[in-house]
């Protein structure tokens, strides 16, 4: 059974990955993403330089998924591209994603100019849609700002990029956002980061679980999967057929997999349940988008990918 991925010019040999933010934040995790059977990895989001993020506690596991509010935590630029370019080197033909979320845009600028002078041969993230640094909107909802974004990004960045973007849940906003992203030479989009500024409560304390921004954080999980298709499909359907898409949001079994890839992902990554399971939850996957597939008669995913009908 084939489960060839692919992303520009690049294939993997399955189409499972991280999220961004979980299992990736140190060399620890990341070595366990490598020795995993997923396809692909991407680092944590990083800024230029270490960062604490939120105080704590800023996670907490719900009945449907999760809610967060880490704030970046992560361990600065140069670790991450150090580690990515040790993984290419020591693993030839194989590449992962770099993610970056400056906290300006002359910091995302800034990074950019030193993976473009890099040795990186991977892909790298452009997070437009942080929703848990209190004070820091999410650009990717300031079409403006997007759009002047990626054109100075593009003024001199020549290596693989794609940008990770925030749920829409209007379809003039669909259209808007794919409109500006066709402007680009983008290698791929990602759909979706968490679900913004949600809110979950402990009845038994009578207040909130998470410290930072009076309990306000991300949800994410079974919670977000409709909205997390929806989006995948929106932009499936109005980008340039040059721009592919991540699938991300809800993921816990092989029958989640098998949708986002149905709606039109390349890749699907996987956040909540990854943080509950660990990277077993690869294996899992894997096997039971398998059985999906064998139960329909599809031998490789292009069989399938982005044919959802409609009625």
């Amino acid at each position: 059974m084939n489960l060839t991925s692919r992303i520009a010019t690049y294939e993997f040999e399955n189409p499972l990955m991280n999220a961004s933010g979980v299992w990736c934040d140190d060399a620890e995790k990341l070595n366990e993403m490598v020795q995993s059977p997923s396809g692909s990895f991407v680092t944590k989001s990083a800024t230029p330089n270490f960062r604490e993020g939120n105080p704590s506690p800023r996670y907490f596991e719900v009945p449907l998924g999760t809610i967060n509010s880490m704030g970046l935590p992560n361990l600065g630029f140069d670790f991450y591209l150090d580690y990515s370019i040790r993984f290419q080197n020591e693993n030839p033909g194989q590449v992962n994603f770099l993610s970056i979320a400056g906290m300006t845009l002359e910091e995302n600028l800034e990074m950019l100019h030193k993976i473009n002078d890099s040795e990186f041969k991977g892909i790298t993230e452009l997070n437009l849609s942080c929703p848990n640094v209190p004070g820091k909107p999410q650009v990717g909802y300031d079409f403006e700002r997007t759009k002047e974004v990626l054109t100075k990004t593009f003024e001199f960045f020549k290596k693989p990029i794609g940008v990770k973007l925030p749920p829409y849940f209007d379809i003039a906003h669909f259209d808007e956002m794919a409109s500006i992203l066709n402007q680009f030479p983008l290698q791929y989009v990602n759909c979706i980061n968490s679900v913004g500024n949600g809110l979950y409560i402990d009845i038994d304390k009578e207040e909130v679980v998470l410290k930072p921004k009076d309990g306000f954080g991300g949800i994410g999980g079974a919670y977000v999967k409709p909205t997390a298709l929806a989006n995948v499909r929106a932009f499936y359907t109005r980008l340039n057929k040059s721009i592919s898409v991540i699938g991300c949001g809800g993921v816990e079994n092989g029958r989640d997999v098998f949708e986002h890839l149905l709606c039109g992902a390349q890749m699907v990554q996987v956040g909540s349940q990854l943080a509950k399971e660990g990277t077993g939850i690869f294996e899992r996957l894997l096997k039971e988008l398998k059985e999906v597939m064998n139960e329909k008669g599809y031998e490789s995913i292009e069989d399938f990918r982005g044919k959802l009908k409609s009625i």
